[in-house]
């Protein structure tokens, strides 16, 4: 593999290593990675479909941002290999490497995780209703897209690749 040196900011310079690298990639998950994907998926529609009930801005909010966290779960599940998961531990940052077609989403969820804990440790102002319903609609479109890419389609989770 070749590596190439790039400025990333004034007076450093480092080595450009590709985001995602095959050996971090199975090739094809085993059946059982694939169930706990499917489990994690299930878990995100879960708290989606709860944070659409929510009546209160920032609980909805914090759970609209769980479920996006447990769909991050799934493609960690299907784009990692269990030992490589535990040298991070931001999801964001993993999931922008595992899945660098993702990694608008992920800046844009880790974006949003000051919000989250400002509202889970209770600032009244933290969230507003707004925020809240635009988080939702936007997990809505980010589970549909983890769900594609894991290979599953619509919410029958046992109609895998």
């Amino acid at each position: 593999m070749r590596r190439s040196q790039t400025i990333s900011t004034p007076g450093t310079i480092r080595e450009r290593v590709p985001r995602a690298s095959r050996s971090e990639q199975p090739a094809l998950p085993s059946p059982g990675r694939l169930h706990e994907a499917a489990r994690s998926l299930d878990r995100a529609e879960q708290a989606l479909s709860e944070a659409r009930v929510e009546p209160y801005a920032d609980r909805r909010y914090v759970t609209a941002h769980v479920a996006a966290l447990r769909a991050t779960a799934a493609v960690l599940v299907v784009r990692t290999r269990p030992q490589s998961m535990h040298r991070q531990s931001n999801a964001w940052v993993l999931l922008e490497r595992v899945a660098p077609e993702l990694a608008e989403w992920a800046t844009f969820f880790a974006a949003g995780a000051p919000k989250r804990a400002a509202a889970e440790a209770g600032h009244v102002h933290a969230v507003s209703n707004r925020d809240a319903d635009d988080l939702v609609r936007d997990v809505e479109i980010f589970l549909g897209i983890v769900g594609r890419l894991v290979g599953f389609s619509g919410s029958g989770r046992g109609q895998s690749r």
